[in-house]
């Protein structure tokens, strides 16, 4: 079969498939050059259909490594920040705008680099499939490269966030990626990072119960 190169993921993603199937379809992906280098496709995970879906930017090391979303200190943040925010796993999907991970080699470390704007665009026939098969009440977008794969539109963050917004004909909300909470040295200054953090996914939550289910 003949790929075509401009398609980005869109030839290996199954049409109409669920979670699982869309899960198992992933790691023969080809849509961009990431696949080389990583060590396998890091799909999402989590409740289908949920209440939220948080998108982040891509796996990490971590992630790369054992195949599942926001295992990583990010991951940490999250975990406690949804905790504080009185929000169940049971109730979220957790995912990311791009599938592979995105590193360069420093001796035996792989350090993050960001997505390119192509890396979004390649892998959004996964995201849109993945969209299409949680039917989230609410998508929380973590950062701005999730927010670029959401609107489709670059964001910023910092004038944007908390506000609930339209996206693809449900209700979206941009706030800052757990791994900038990690990256503030100041005690102080990531406490109230956190807390902001907690504050947006609350309102997310709150947001969600009562959106329309009726899509």
């Amino acid at each position: 079969m003949i790929r075509d190169p401009n398609a980005g993921a869109a030839p290996w993603v199954p049409v109409g498939g669920g979670i699982p199937e869309l899960a198992g379809a992933v790691q023969a992906c080809r849509g961009c050059e990431l696949w080389r280098p990583a060590t396998q496709a890091v799909f999402g995970a989590g409740a289908s259909p949920a209440a939220l879906m948080l998108v982040g930017e891509q796996p990490g090391d971590r992630e790369d490594l054992a195949g599942e979303p926001f295992v990583g200190p990010a991951g940490g943040v999250l975990d406690r920040a949804l905790t504080a925010a009185g929000i169940g796993s049971e109730t979220i999907y957790l995912t990311n705008a791009v599938k592979h991970f995105r590193f360069e080699e420093r001796g035996k470390r792989r350090i993050h680099k960001t997505p390119a704007v192509g890396h979004v665009t390649a892998c959004a026939p996964w995201f849109d499939a993945e969209l299409d098969a949680v039917d989230p009440a609410v998508v929380v977008c973590l950062g701005a490269t999730a927010a670029r794969a959401v609107f489709g539109r670059t964001a910023a963050v910092g004038r944007e966030r908390g506000r609930l917004q339209s996206a693809r004909g449900r209700l979206a909300m941009i706030t800052a990626h757990p791994s900038a909470v990690l990256r503030i040295r100041e005690s102080g200054e990531r406490a109230q990072a956190f807390d902001a953090l907690v504050a947006d996914l609350r309102a997310a939550a709150e947001a969600a119960r009562s959106a329309p289910r009726d899509r």
